[in-house]
């Protein structure tokens, strides 16, 4: 597909095996979260923010590091990310207690942001318009490997190692990912003209996603109601302050000029919102529930995103000749389906009826991304490659972080600062339940805003 040695070849394998670690990285730390909790004597409430942090920080740096990549290089910012992330995971590694562990899952997080935040915009600045659909497929794909191995091998180092190697077994790939930029990718993109960073809507949107996350957590009390109130305003304040500034994070217009490109990130959120809490609910619910080791746990688990691996190349390169709509929304029918049956679990399933729900969700979740992505992708002009791709990845990023948000309400509700115990099963799969159900509605949604995207174009 590409020539040997090319630019596009190596930001194709640069950006692939980027997106092959992040994920790898993330949800391998999942699985070791009742075995870390136990070290470290945390509590549910405290164990719930290790993905949450991460995520918060990813929302709120996603759309600076996207703009300072498109003034100062894509690639520039890309690698930083990486050494950063190497750097966060050995502080994690370190950890004797459980906040420092939160502290460096946020600076983690911005790493995050720095990588995925400007990967897709490399790919895409360097791959002709007609080949787009095939490379962003397996990038995807990429993503779903890793995401497919990950609780296995997280389980297992997990069992043989510790929570600790966990953290430290990405160091030396990212290392490794590092040294083949430099020798490999050569050049640069960015645009030609600098422009203004804007520090004050940087810190707005900071401000909204901050608070929209401890409200969530503080709830019921009055405090979590008044943060809420105080993000709707921030986020208002956010969307005028872009409108009006010459040299916005985002072009808020944006959304206005393109239906496909607004629908399409919206259904997005939706999407990303009712998939990602599933690691961390099933990892506690297989181990504390139903009694597997790590490593059973994590190789339950992985049939999700090895379903999503194996559908989403061809869903990609389906995507460059059929209309994006059509393929997105028969995902989301599929993992529809795949939710409604999940959401009937108790504490009686077994693993076989899980790992089919979790079989119908990956290959839903598969037919849906990369058309969407290719979507998203293909409705902005070329100097927006790097906003577009990082609200891409913001989209992403906000609707994994409003679904933990939503468990670290319930686990505040039914479990509060009780360490899981035998005695907390039924409070669990009540928080289990319930987040199922939200995953259900928030996938019907998507459905419904896919359809009405349009036809959009087809490469």
């Amino acid at each position: 597909m590409f020539d040997k040695f090319s630019t596009s070849t190596a930001a194709l394998l640069v950006v692939c095996i980027g997106c092959f670690i992040g994920p790898l990285g993330v949800a391998s730390v999942n699985i070791a979260i009742p075995d870390l909790a136990a070290d470290l004597h945390a509590n549910a409430k405290m164990v719930s923010w290790i993905p949450t942090l991460f995520l918060l920080s990813s929302v709120t740096f996603m759309l600076p590091f996207g703009k300072l990549a498109d003034n100062y290089g894509r690639k520039r910012i890309y690698t930083c990310g990486l050494m950063l992330n190497a750097f966060a995971s050995l502080m994690c590694a370190w950890g004797d207690v459980i906040e420092w562990i939160l502290f460096w899952r946020f600076i983690q997080g911005a790493a995050s942001a720095m990588i995925f935040g400007t990967g897709v915009a490399i790919l895409t600045s360097v791959t002709p318009t007609h080949k787009r659909g095939f490379a962003l497929g397996l990038s995807a794909a990429c993503i779903y490997v890793g995401l497919t191995i990950a609780p296995a091998i997280g389980g297992w180092l997990t069992e043989l190692w510790g929570w600790r190697s966990v953290f430290l077994f990405q160091v030396p790939l990212v290392i490794g990912l590092v040294f083949l930029i430099k020798l490999r990718l050569h050049g640069e993109w960015k645009n030609e003209k600098h422009s203004a960073f804007d520090w004050r809507g940087t810190g707005i949107f900071a401000l909204a996603a901050s608070a929209l996350v401890f409200g969530l957590s503080l709830l019921p009390n009055w405090s979590g109601a008044l943060l809420l109130v105080l993000a709707a305003l921030a986020m208002i304040y956010f969307v005028v302050h872009q409108s009006r500034h010459p040299e916005p994070l985002i072009r808020v217009q944006m959304f206005r000029e393109s239906r496909l490109f607004s629908m399409s990130l919206s259904t997005s959120l939706l999407m990303y919102a009712s998939v990602y809490p599933l690691t961390f609910l099933l990892s506690l619910y297989l181990q504390y529930v139903k009694g597997f080791s790590p490593a059973q746990a994590g190789q339950i688990i992985l049939v999700q995103a090895l379903a999503m691996a194996v559908v989403a190349p061809f869903s990609g390169r389906l995507s460059d000749k059929i209309q994006h709509r059509i393929l997105a929304s028969l995902g989301c029918a599929v993992v529809a389906l795949g939710f409604l049956i999940l959401g009937q679990m108790n504490n009686n399933t077994t693993a076989t009826y899980i790992s089919g729900s979790l079989v119908l969700i990956g290959i839903g979740f598969g037919l849906f991304s990369t058309p969407n992505n290719n979507a998203i992708m293909s409705a902005v002009n070329s100097r927006e490659l790097g906003v577009a791709s990082a609200s891409m990845s913001l989209a992403r990023t906000i609707g994994n972080l409003l679904g933990m948000s939503l468990v670290n309400f319930l686990v505040h509700i039914y479990l509060g600062d009780a360490h899981f115990t035998s005695q907390q099963i039924p409070a669990l799969l009540k928080t289990v339940s319930f987040s199922l159900h939200f995953s259900f509605i928030c996938v019907l949604l998507a459905c419904f805003l896919s359809v009405s995207r349009g036809k959009g174009k087809s490469n």
